[in-house]
């Protein structure tokens, strides 16, 4: 059975401990999706980076997700610099937003199938969801999903 491999963007740890907010049970379901093989989990050094400079106890919680579901963690490279600095040229992401641009491009390089974000400013919106796909294909690249767990986790029973 495929195993959609799916990048966790910096909010998905964020959300994960915040009780606060309404999407944090169905997180931290997606997690035991991960770690119950139902997903292959991803990262990347700048979401690793990001969350290195949180503040602690944040910091040390948010890292130790990573290990506890197996998430893998992607290297940069010269590929995804040169394919963000195409989203921003094309004006999907803006050039102050570099990093959100990196964490799309990393997951379009490494060819996964989703990106999970709670990053509705610059990631998650209408216009990035349409945009992305397109310039990943004209620039060689598979069109990629950008979801939040709730869209993709199965929680339905059979009532």
């Amino acid at each position: 059975m495929y195993r959609q491999k799916v990048y966790l963007e910096t909010t998905m740890f964020n959300y994960y401990f915040d009780k606060t907010k309404n999407a944090q049970p169905v997180t931290v379901a997606f997690f035991e999706a991960i770690g119950a093989g139902q997903f292959e989990g991803y990262t990347s050094v700048y979401a690793y980076n990001e969350l290195n400079e949180a503040p602690e106890p944040q910091r040390t919680n948010m890292l130790n997700l990573i290990e506890r579901y197996n998430i893998k963690v992607l290297d940069a490279s010269d590929e995804v610099v040169q394919l963000a600095e195409k989203y921003m040229t094309n004006n999907i992401i803006p050039k102050k937003k570099r990093m959100d641009a990196l964490h799309i491009a990393v997951a379009s390089v490494y060819e996964l199938d989703m990106i999970m974000s709670f990053n509705f400013r610059y990631i998650n919106k209408l216009k990035t969801k349409t945009l992305i796909p397109a310039t990943n294909l004209i620039s060689g690249y598979r069109g990629i999903i950008i979801a939040q767990p709730e869209e993709v986790i199965d929680n339905e029973t059979d009532d």
